[in-house]
């Protein structure tokens, strides 16, 4: 590419001398010229040519895209096996040639357009090799929460921490109060109505209350209750446990003497234990009076004989069926966000994954627990 007086085009030309091939840059190097020198660049002939030196100090502007252009340039004749002998640039630019550098943005993309059968077989293996670690790594996890909550119960005026479990209370339940009773009483009318236009259509309409009264108490006050915790609350764990790791506060905790588990897990965890059982039944009542009021504009059912009804369709082990569900729960979801938040690395980005992962991770087991407990309850005829 000749050579070009104007300062705001970029430009370039390759000198050949024996086996040396010398790239003289000058001009304005911007992403708004980039197109100018990048075809020619890529084209640059490299045949018969070892050693090649490169000499952008005459360049007066350079942005981003045109360091890239640089270094891509570098790195295309060092792959096409030449040896670098010289690369200069204005040694103001110094620090953006070393962030591109270090951040390897001028390395290839690895463009795979298909994948065999080989690699199918590879990404599936390394999927189940990581939830293998993961659910490892948990496991032993809960187990050690375990044993330190134990030590609790034998000793707690030594490792209980009174006001910092009581805050927890306050906010993962007093707090959560006003969501988990909106979205069940809105639960409770799409049930009521829903069952409703179904059964009346067989002359079933009261059994609209049974149907309401079975679903809320034994399967989905607990279960949407734990899912609203774990986004809200399991979340807000793992950020704040990732922050805190992030700002190296653990650290400083360790090297105080602090145990990490008595100050920061158990109070969650506790807390959480006990305020989903009472968010559980917030919201079956929230949930039955939203189902209640559908039943009485939409069936005409009075809110006497929805008692009634509700009165014959459950009984004690109905409900007992779906609190005993909460605290475990509640220890799944306090345990997943505590364990994430500990795994957080020193970096705001970690900070942002692990916490979406512990709220995954802390669903899906919720959901898979609640059908354990279906299957149980069922073989036990309860």
């Amino acid at each position: 590419m000749g050579s070009a007086t104007d300062g705001s085009t970029p430009w370039f030309h390759v000198d050949r001398t024996g086996r040396t091939l010398r790239l003289t840059a000058g001009g304005s190097w911007t992403v708004y010229q980039a197109a100018v020198v990048d075809n020619a660049l890529r084209r640059i002939d490299t045949n018969t040519i070892a050693v090649a030196e490169i000499d952008a100090s005459g360049i007066e502007i350079l942005d981003t895209a045109g360091a890239w252009l640089l270094l891509r340039t570098r790195q295309q004749l060092n792959d096409a096996g030449l040896r670098i002998a010289r690369f200069e640039f204005p040694q103001g630019y110094s620090p953006l040639m070393g962030v591109i550098e270090s951040e390897k943005l001028i390395c290839p993309a690895d463009v795979r357009t298909r994948e065999s059968f080989a690699d199918v077989l590879e990404r599936l293996g390394r999927g189940a090799h990581d939830v293998l670690i993961q659910g490892t790594g948990i496991l032993g996890y809960v187990g050690r929460i375990t044993i330190e909550w134990l030590k609790t119960l034998y000793a707690p005026q030594r490792h209980f921490r009174f006001t910092a479990t009581v805050h927890q209370i306050e906010e993962v339940g007093l707090n959560a109060l006003p969501i988990v009773g909106l979205l069940m009483f809105l639960v409770g009318i799409v049930l009521a109505y829903q069952g409703a236009d179904q059964l009346s259509r067989f002359g079933l309409d009261i059994f609209t209350v049974n149907a309401l009264g079975i679903g809320v108490l034994r399967e989905l006050g607990v279960l949407i209750t734990a899912i609203i915790i774990a986004g809200r609350s399991g979340s807000a764990f793992t950020a704040q446990i990732g922050t805190m790791k992030v700002n190296e506060e653990i650290d400083a905790m360790q090297t105080m003497g602090l145990n990490v588990d008595d100050v920061l897990i158990l109070p969650r965890v506790t807390g959480l234990v006990i305020a989903l059982p009472i968010l559980t039944f917030y919201a079956d009542i929230m949930a039955l009076i939203g189902g209640a009021m559908m039943c009485y504009f939409q069936l005409g059912i009075t809110a006497p004989a929805f008692v009634r009804q509700l009165h014959e369709a459950v009984n004690i082990n109905t409900f007992l069926v779906g609190m005993i569900k909460a605290p475990v729960f509640a220890y799944v979801i306090g345990m997943v966000g505590c364990y994430e938040g500990l795994n957080v690395e020193r970096n705001a980005a970690s900070v942002g994954k692990l916490t979406t992962r512990s709220v995954v991770e802390s669903v899906f087991l919720v959901i898979v627990l609640d059908a354990g407990f279906s299957i149980m309850f069922s073989v036990l005829g309860i």
